[in-house]
C-alpha cells in the first residue's frame, strides 16, 4: 500500500519545526483531510454539529502525520497517569484520555496559531475527536461509523469504497498509511469491541467480529493480496412492522397480515439476497411477539439486539464464537462454537419459540426440528435469490449437514417445518438518472409471501403466492399485493389471531400508487 498521507500538508507536526515555521512566510490552511476521494470542494461541506461528548464528528481537518504525532504524545501522557491510579476503569480511563487530548491539541494549536495561520475551534474540535478516535474507536474509521447514512465500508488495502442508503457509492481516503496500519487497526477493534481474544494474524487471516455499534467485520489478510475488511452497517434496531410501513419496504395490509401470522405461531423464513433487509424485517416481526414469551435466538454474530429491546419478548441471546486458529487432537478448531453446537442447549432454556439469525450451515436441521416438534413461531432469515429457491437452499444445507440425510427426507422436514417464507427485494438505482434528471435511490421492499402446503409433485414441498406483484389493466405494482390463495386452516388460524380477512381481497393492497422507479421493474 502506498503512503496515502499529502507530500505537504502545511501544517507543522514536531514540537521543532514550530520554531522553524515562524522564520518563514505562515503555510496554507490546514488540509481537510478524509473525506470523498470525488467530493466537491472540501469547504463547501457544512459543519458538523457536536456530539455528545462535545466533539465534532466528520471532516478531520489535518493530515494523518499530525493526528499520528499527537495520538502518540497523549498515549504517553495517558499511560503514564493510569499507571499511578491502579484499578482505574475503562470509562475513567476514557474521561482521562478526553481530558489529556484536549489539553496536547489545545497547545498544538496555540503553537500553530503562532504561524499567523488561523486554526478555527471547529477545526480544533474536530482534531481532538480524530485523535480521541485514534485511541478510543475506530481511527479513521470512525466517521464513517457515526454517519447514519453509511450502509456498508469495503477497503481492499489503500483503496476505499462506500456505500450509501441514500445516494451512490463514493470512493473514500485510505484508512490506514500501510497495510501493517490496516491490520492494527482491525486488531485494535477486536481488542477493544470485538468478542474473544482473537486477532487477524498469518496463524488466524481470517476475521469475523461485531463491533459495539452492532456492525460486522469481516476481514482477511496473508490468503488475499492487500487486506480485505467490509463492515455491514446495522443502521436501525428499534423499529415495528409500522416502520417498515413508513419506509415503503411493505404496506398496512402486508404488515397486518405477518403481526396475524406471529401471533398465529407461524413458522416464517425470511430469504433474500445480501443486504436486503432480512434482519430488519425479522427484528420488525419479533417485536410482535407478546412480551410474556421467552423465545431464544441463535446468531453468528448479534444482529437482532431483541435481548436489548425493551419493547419486545423476554430473550435468551446466544452468539457463535470462532476459534483461537489452533486444532486440537481431533482435528477441531480449539475454542469455536458453532450455532450447531449452541442449538441443543439453547432447547433446553424452556423457549417458546427459536429465532435464528441467519440459517447457513448444518444448524438448518435442529432449526427445522424444533419448528416441528415446538409450538410453533420460530423464524429464521436465509439467502436465496427467489422464494421458490429457498426450497432448495435448504435443502442443499440439509444434505451438506452431515448426517446421512437424503433429498426426500430434507423435502419432507421442511414441508412440515415451515408454514410461510417472505422474500425481501433489494433494487437499486442510485447509478440511474430519470428523464427528470434527478438521480434513483434504493428501494427495499417485500415482493412475495409464499405459503408452503404439503408434499407436492415429484416428493418436493407444494407452495402458492399469498402476496406478489401484479400486473393488471395498465397498473404494474412490484411490490406485495394480495393474491387471495391461501389454504383454509392456515386461513382461520390467522383470523383467530386477529386478521380481518377482508383485506385479502385488496387486489392493491393499500399501495396508493405504484412503486417510483427511475426504470420500469
Amino acid at each position: 500500500m502506498t503512503d496515502p498521507r499529502p507530500e505537504s500538508s502545511g501544517i507543522p507536526h514536531f514540537e521543532h519545526l514550530f520554531t522553524e515555521a515562524l522564520s518563514q512566510n505562515p503555510p496554507p490552511a490546514p488540509k481537510l483531510n478524509a473525506v470523498p476521494s470525488d467530493a466537491a470542494s472540501p469547504t463547501s461541506i457544512p459543519a458538523p454539529e457536536a456530539s455528545d461528548d462535545g466533539y465534532l464528528p466528520g471532516i478531520v481537518p489535518v493530515g494523518y502525520e499530525v493526528i499520528a504525532e499527537l495520538r502518540s504524545q497523549a498515549s504517553g501522557r495517558i499511560s503514564e497517569a493510569a499507571a499511578a491510579e491502579t484499578g482505574m476503569s475503562d470509562q475513567d480511563r476514557r474521561q482521562l484520555g478526553r481530558s489529556i487530548i484536549n489539553e496536547v491539541v489545545s497547545q498544538w494549536a496555540s503553537k500553530y496559531a503562532a504561524t499567523g495561520t488561523s486554526f478555527t475551534p471547529a477545526q480544533e474540535a474536530q482534531l481532538k475527536k480524530a485523535v480521541f478516535d485514534e485511541l478510543f474507536q475506530a481511527g479513521r474509521l470512525q466517521p464513517l461509523l457515526d454517519d447514519p447514512n453509511v450502509e456498508n465500508i469495503l477497503i481492499n488495502g489503500d483503496k476505499v469504497r462506500v456505500d450509501y442508503a441514500d445516494r451512490p457509492s463514493r470512493k473514500w481516503d485510505p484508512i490506514a498509511p500501510t497495510d501493517k496500519d490496516l491490520i492494527a487497526l482491525i486488531n485494535q477493534l477486536s481488542r477493544m469491541q470485538g468478542q474473544g481474544e482473537r486477532a487477524l494474524t498469518p496463524a488466524t487471516p481470517n476475521l469475523n467480529m461485531r463491533l459495539a455499534d452492532g456492525s460486522r467485520v469481516a476481514a482477511s489478510a496473508w490468503v488475499t493480496p492487500n487486506p480485505q475488511i467490509v463492515i455491514r452497517r446495522h443502521r436501525t434496531r428499534g423499529q415495528g412492522l409500522d416502520d417498515l410501513v413508513k419506509w415503503g419496504t411493505i404496506d398496512s395490509t402486508l404488515a397486518a397480515f405477518l403481526r396475524a401470522a406471529v401471533k398465529a405461531r407461524m413458522n416464517i423464513i425470511v430469504v433474500g439476497s445480501q443486504g436486503v433487509g432480512k434482519t430488519s424485517l425479522l427484528r420488525a416481526m419479533a417485536r410482535e411477539i407478546p412480551r410474556t414469551e421467552r423465545i431464544g435466538t441463535l446468531e453468528s454474530e448479534y444482529e437482532l439486539y431483541l435481548h436489548e429491546d425493551p419493547e419486545g419478548p423476554e430473550v435468551v441471546a446466544y452468539e457463535g464464537r470462532e476459534s483461537n486458529g489452533e486444532r486440537g487432537p481431533d482435528g477441531r478448531l480449539q475454542g469455536e462454537l458453532t450455532l450447531s453446537d449452541l442449538f441443543p442447549q439453547l432447547l433446553r432454556m424452556s423457549l417458546r419459540r427459536v429465532l435464528v439469525g441467519e440459517v447457513r450451515s448444518k444448524e438448518v436441521v435442529p432449526m427445522l426440528h424444533s419448528m416441528n416438534e415446538g409450538e410453533g413461531g420460530s423464524m429464521g432469515t436465509l439467502h436465496a435469490r427467489s422464494p421458490q429457491l429457498s426450497i432448495e437452499r435448504l435443502a442443499t444445507l440439509c444434505l451438506e449437514a452431515g448426517i446421512g440425510m437424503t433429498e426426500a427426507l430434507a423435502y419432507r422436514l421442511i414441508a412440515q417445518a415451515i408454514n410461510l417464507v417472505v422474500y425481501v427485494r433489494l433494487v437499486d438505482e442510485t447509478e440511474l438518472v430519470g428523464p427528470d434528471g434527478k438521480t434513483g435511490r434504493k428501494h427495499r421492499f417485500v415482493s412475495h409471501v409464499m405459503e408452503i402446503t404439503g408434499i407436492g409433485e415429484g416428493g418436493r414441498p407444494s407452495h402458492q403466492m399469498v402476496f406478489a406483484p401484479r400486473e393488471q389493466d395498465g397498473r404494474r405494482e412490484a411490490r406485495a399485493v394480495p393474491h387471495g390463495n391461501l389454504s383454509q386452516s392456515r386461513l382461520e388460524d390467522l383470523v383467530r389471531a386477529g386478521l380481518d380477512r377482508s383485506i385479502l381481497h385488496n387486489r392493491w393492497g393499500t399501495w396508493g400508487a405504484p412503486l417510483n422507479t427511475v426504470m420500469p421493474l
